[in-house]
């Protein structure tokens, strides 16, 4: 077989198996159409009139705005329970004094002196837990993609519409100040912004210092509508030394005087939301679905009296996208396009003087807004795409019509409101998280061409006649310590547990504003070992020439018996070891080509049983966490593994056609 034959045929059967892999990615990861519409004042989310509160009213959109200003302060992987108090107990942890607990002792104050003014909420986020998907969640309120998690360290630009671009287009001045990722989510989009760079997890106090030396002087000046801060400080003392270090209770002490400085300064017109973006775990790190890692810090506070009760005893539990729809309203702005959260109720019931009949009013009317808003994108999403389920989308949009009709009766009926507001605001909210259901739910659907495609490639043809036939057992064993070297080098298929440290070998200062560097060294530390045996496998072809080796040793004479002892001449005229290949170089080409198949195979095999596994499991409790991440991993690793493959084998043909040519001219000088 000629050379290039061969590594062509190699390359169009990873080619398949890299098809399969794309079609299984597309079909079972949480994947979806991003779509480019945009929401605007001059048209409703819908058919009929908008909420009474925002006619008449200058300056309304499809509601009337409750604050002017905004300022946003986002201290990134600020886990729920580093706001509790220090005599909490934290599920899970030993009776102790935890170092991070009663840190932001600011928040605890605030909603014992001012109950009315503030709440404390656990925010509920969706996996992935990595900084882009959580930026691109809390602006969109969509669910980005668990694929997109690999994008975390060269975020492209938000196309869908979002809350920043909402307030660029009504004409609010957004300041912002913080980690660099913000610029490459929304570039252009800031009237003022200081960008620090964020990849440097060893580095606790450059971005927070950074912020700390502009936010006051900043929000000071009042040239801004929106003032977002994003600290870095916390989520990289988590990577560094993790949750327990003292380090981590200093981080949380200066965060707990930003928020007081912030407090002091804030005018009756301004809502304070101060929020983690993410937990993480025990050991500091996230990106997976762990409790520690999806349950992050909100709070919420005003001048003004925001709530008519008191805070619950325990904080009540939001999924992260709501606080999209409740900012875009109370700020009276239109609610993002693809927006599947649901407004927290609760803001929009009037202070503590609000009468019981008008706070529910207002929150059947925000929460009819935000419906028709949601109906109205399931409706341009299922146009677009087949990928929600027609029943469940039909069932839904009933209940919304349904909803829909008994708001409007109410509104038209004022006399039996009071009976009908609790049923009303119970459909509207059924509707809201029954989309949000089925959204996630559709985005996660398992595709069978990647089993057809796999089945294609494992059914080619891996025996080949020849004396070079490399064993089963040794291509079996050689793909297995691939994967024990990828475990015992400390690696694990989980995103938590990747080195981000690599990051920094050679480079303990950092890269400056460059991310694939890093990104590269993390990989090359992960997937090692993958490259390292791949590249490798060809060597495999001396197998069989290591055991005629040992069996012409055992052979040999026994002490004593010289008369048997003396070699035959025919064995002496056999060649041993790789000096046969010079005989049958073809039969070599088709050894490589053996080889390479069957390492293909077996590397096949693994990723289809994480497939598998994954598509059968789709709906288990622990698919996010552990059963996608491997399938990612293998996946990543299959492309290593077959890329190193090709390039070993492509280098042993190499060798070996400098080897025949000094054999050429060795064979000529000898006939001479």
């Amino acid at each position: 077989m000629q050379k290039a034959s061969v590594l062509l045929f190699l390359a169009w059967v990873c080619f398949l198996f890299y098809a399969g892999i794309a079609l299984f990615t597309s079909g079972f990861l949480l994947t979806r159409l991003e779509l480019t519409n945009h929401s605007s004042c001059q048209e409703p989310p819908g058919p009929g009139p908008l909420p009474w509160g925002s006619q008449g009213k200058p300056g309304a959109c499809w509601m009337a705005s409750r604050f002017s200003r905004v300022v946003l302060v986002l201290i990134d992987a600020l886990r729920f329970d580093f706001a509790q108090p220090q005599h909490s107990h934290v599920p899970g942890e030993p009776l102790v004094s935890l170092p991070f607990l009663g840190k932001l002792s600011s928040l605890q104050r605030i909603l014992e002196i001012q109950p009315h003014h503030a709440r404390l909420y656990r925010s509920q986020v969706d996996p992935p837990t990595t900084t882009m998907q959580r930026l691109k969640a809390l602006t969109t309120g969509s669910l980005p993609t668990f694929i997109d998690a690999g994008s975390n360290f060269a975020s492209h630009a938000i196309v869908e519409d979002n809350l920043i671009k909402q307030l660029t287009s009504a004409g609010r001045r957004v300041v912002f100040m913080g980690d660099d990722t913000w610029k490459d989510l929304f570039p252009g989009a800031f009237s003022k912004a200081l960008f620090f760079p964020s990849f440097n997890v060893r580095d606790l106090d450059t971005v927070d210092n950074g912020i700390l030396e502009h936010l006051y002087p900043t929000m000071d000046s009042g040239e801004w509508d929106v003032l977002i801060a994003h600290f870095l400080g916390v989520d990289h003392c988590g990577h560094k030394h993790g949750p327990h270090h003292p380090e981590m209770a200093k981080k949380l002490s200066q965060m707990d005087q930003v928020i007081q400085g912030l407090v002091e300064r804030l005018e009756n017109d301004t809502l304070l939301v101060v929020a983690g973006d993410h937990g993480m775990t025990t050991n500091g790190d996230h990106g997976g679905d762990s409790e520690l890692e999806v349950s992050a810090a909100l709070f919420l506070y005003s001048p003004t009296a925001l709530f008519p009760s008191t805070p619950p005893e325990e904080p009540d539990v939001i999924p992260q996208v709501s606080l999209v729809p409740t900012l875009a309203l109370l700020l009276g702005l239109p609610i993002p396009f693809g927006n599947i959260g649901e407004v927290m109720t609760e803001l929009f019931s009037g202070g503590e003087d609000s009468q019981p009949h008008s706070s529910a009013l207002a929150q059947a009317s925000a929460l009819h807004l935000n419906a028709r808003q949601v109906s109205r994108f399931l409706h341009t999403y299922s146009a677009a795409t087949q990928d929600l389920q027609a029943k469940e989308l039909h069932q839904l949009q009933n209940l919304f019509s349904k909803a829909s009709a008994d708001y409007q009766w109410l509104l038209q009926s004022p006399k039996g409101a009071e009976a009908t507001l609790p049923t009303v605001i119970a459909e509207l909210q059924q509707f809201l998280r029954g989309a949000r259901a089925m959204c996630i739910e559709s985005w996660a659907r398992f595709s069978l061409s990647f089993l057809l495609l796999h089945l294609l490639a494992a059914g080619i043809p891996v025996t080949t006649p020849g004396p070079f036939t490399v064993p089963w057992q040794a291509v079996s064993a050689w793909a297995l310590m691939a994967t024990q070297t990828f475990y015992s080098t400390g690696h694990q298929p989980v995103f938590p547990a990747i080195h981000w440290h690599a990051a920094f070998v050679g480079f303990p200062e950092g890269h400056g504003s460059c991310t694939w560097l890093p990104a590269l060294l993390v990989g090359a530390n992960t997937f090692a070992s993958h490259l390292l045996f791949a590249v490798g496998c060809p060597l495999l072809l001396l197998w069989p020439f290591l055991c005629e080796s040992q069996g012409l040793r055992k052979r040999q004479q026994p002490p004593g018996n010289e008369a048997d002892g003396r070699v035959r001449p025919e064995e002496e005229e056999e060649p041993l070891m790789e000096m046969r290949l010079r005989d049958a170089p073809h039969h070599f080409h088709a050894a490589l080509l053996q080889l390479g198949l069957k390492y293909l195979f077996i590397l096949g095999i693994q990723i289809l049983a994480c497939a598998l596994a994954a598509s059968i499991l789709r709906r288990h409790l622990m698919v996010w966490k552990v059963f996608a991440p491997k399938f990612i991993f293998e996946a990543v690793g299959f492309i290593v593994s077959s890329v190193g493959l090709l390039l070993g084998i492509a280098l042993v043909m190499r060798v070996d056609g400098a080897v025949s040519s000094w054999f050429r001219q060795l064979f000529l000088a000898q006939q001479r």
